[in-house]
């Protein structure tokens, strides 16, 4: 054994392998269970049952669907681009698995005089990896729509491009303040920023007001959705968005495209854009959950001290999924301008204006009164920008219609 350890390169590379097989692993089990859990929540939404077959309440459909999608025939148009064609749903999945590489799932386990940390990768321009492998997944839908050699799939790739691209700008604005604040582009150093409670903030020290409505609140984490809450609200609707999940799920409308990008696809090749969506609903969810709600970060017991940041990251993940697959079963689909008017007359705007406010407050030796000032100032823009809409979307003005005379 000793001998097959030098041969990898030491106990490092062993120990990123079987990390790098444990992570793939309880992800694709984790996207099973999300699968057969949207399943069950919109059924009971429905008043229905959902999947009640396979295994107990149905819990191996999911599987039993896997299985059948694998021995199914694998058709391909005529006209279509053979290459392409294939390497399109391997694109679309493969980049929403590697992202889970930088997101810690736990602080740490000791194996005797070994430490293990519970990320596969701590990289130190994580945010930037991040954005990296959710701009890759673009390419995977762009091909599909191309390469298929139909005009519907062509339709969606194209839809689907220019909302994950928007929407992406938006997502990655959203990000630059939570790493101001924090100093750090790694996800383990932005976790670690939010440890302790709102007490200790430093932009409450010098006013005896603000530190005494601070002790007051002493037991509440220090989590960036606090004092990031519209970098939050940027950060879920691009997410949502992102992920071509209702009410943004304009790329798949059934009524106009049939099934979109992936209308020729099927069998595996189908699986694999099916997995890529949900594994990218979980990284998106876990992103969130690192980013502004502490991570793995909760109360800790002296009993197996290791297990519960596992637990309080894994069920604050689970409430963000549950978000998801809310919405997906209340949420009307937008049209497609108000998607693209929300999207860059929004949420961009929106974002921009709150990384200034946070530059300005990070900022050492400028004093509290020339930050209100700033405040206000931006205050006031965003609420004549809010107030002043869009006349087309608010109703605020009809189109006008040529009417069309009949035959008298």
């Amino acid at each position: 054994m000793n001998a097959i350890v030098d041969f990898l390169g030491g106990d490092i590379v062993v120990t990123a392998i079987v990390k790098t097989v444990v992570a793939f692993a309880a992800l694709l089990l984790t996207t099973l269970i999300v699968v057969w859990a949207e399943r069950k929540v919109i059924a009971d939404m429905q008043a229905r049952i959902g999947p009640n077959r396979w295994g107990p309440y149905g819990i191996l459909q999911t599987l039993a669907d896997g299985i059948k999608l694998f021995f199914k025939e694998d058709f391909r148009p005529r006209t279509a681009d053979k290459w392409t064609f294939a390497l399109a749903p391997v694109l679309a999945m493969v980049p929403s698995l590697l992202a889970f590489a930088i997101v810690p799932i736990g602080d740490h386990i000791t194996i005797g005089d070994r430490r293990i940390d519970l990320i596969v990768a701590d990289l130190n321009i994580g945010i930037l990896y991040f954005l990296a492998m959710g701009s890759i997944g673009v390419y995977g839908v762009v091909l599909a729509g191309w390469a298929s050699g139909s005009k519907y799939p062509l339709l969606g790739g194209i839809r689907a491009s220019a909302q994950m691209i928007s929407y992406e700008i938006a997502l990655g604005l959203s990000l630059v303040p939570v790493v101001l604040a924090a100093g750090s582009l790694s996800t383990v150093d932005i976790v670690a920023a939010q440890a302790g409670s709102v007490s200790n903030v430093s932009f409450f020290n010098g006013v005896p007001v603000l530190e005494q409505i601070a002790e007051l609140f002493s037991f509440v984490p220090n989590w960036y959705i606090w004092s990031q809450w519209p970098a939050f609200f940027i950060f879920l609707i691009a997410g949502i968005a992102e992920t071509n999940r209702a009410p943004f799920d304009l790329p798949e409308a059934e009524t106009e495209l049939i099934a979109g990008f992936h209308t020729e696809y099927s069998g595996i090749r189908f699986a694999l854009f099916f997995l890529g969506e949900y594994v990218h609903v979980v990284i998106i969810s876990a992103m969130a959950v690192t980013l502004f709600f502490g991570g793995w970060g909760g109360p800790k017991p002296d009993f197996l001290p290791w297990i519960w940041p596992i637990g309080w990251f894994v069920f604050k993940t689970g409430l963000f999924v549950y978000l998801f697959v809310w919405l997906r079963a209340t949420m009307p689909r937008l049209r497609y301008d108000r998607l693209m008017w929300l999207g860059w007359k929004r949420l961009i705007p929106a974002s921009l204006v709150w990384i200034m406010v946070t530059a300005v407050v990070n900022t050492e030796g400028v004093s509290r009164n020339a930050r209100l000032v700033v405040f206000g100032i931006l205050f006031v823009i965003v609420l004549f920008w809010l107030g002043k809409g869009d006349p087309r979307l608010t109703g605020a003005v009809t189109p006008q219609r040529r009417r069309v005379h009949g035959p008298s």
